[in-house]
This record gives structure tokens, sequence and C-alpha cells, in this order.
């Protein structure tokens, strides 16, 4: 192994307090985490973990809503679902 360094970067504390709680109960610190993570990724040339935008924040599903609350503004499409019971 190489010479070492220290990075310093922000995260938000609740992300740090998570992550902090998974490694632990894998037997891992913080500072090892990141470091398998570094490993990887400059070994790899790629993020190790598919990254992809959330559905739920997509420009269709935003347009969706956004004429869903129109329509209940106007009073428009107002439907009653019967509730199901188990």
């Amino acid at each position: 192994m190489g010479q070492t360094v220290n990075v310093n970067f922000k995260l938000d504390l609740d992300i740090k307090k998570k992550m902090e709680s998974a490694c632990e109960s894998i037997g891992l610190s913080l500072s090892t985490a990141f470091a398998l993570f570094a490993r990887k990724v400059g070994n790899e040339r790629r993020i190790p973990f598919e990254i992809s935008a959330d559905p739920f924040e997509s420009e269709e599903h935003i347009k969706m809503l956004e004429k869903r609350i129109a329509d209940l503004k106007a009073k428009k499409n107002m439907h009653q679902h019967e509730l199901i019971e188990d």
C-alpha cells in the first residue's frame, strides 16, 4: 500500500450517522468504507452501483401531479374510490 493522505469533504449529518451505523453493523469504520469505495472506483473506473433519478421527480410525473392539483382546485375529474378492507 502506498502513502496515505487525508481527504476532507462535507456530508449531511443524517447521512453520516446512517452510514456510520451501517458500517458499524458490518464491522467497518467510516474511513475504511470510504477507502474501499475509492479503491473500487479507481480499479474499475466506474461507480460500483447504479445511479438513477428518482422517478417521482420526473418531468412527466410532476406535470401529472400539477394537472391533478389544478383539477382538484377546479373540482373537475374528482372520483370517489371505495375502501378495500381485509
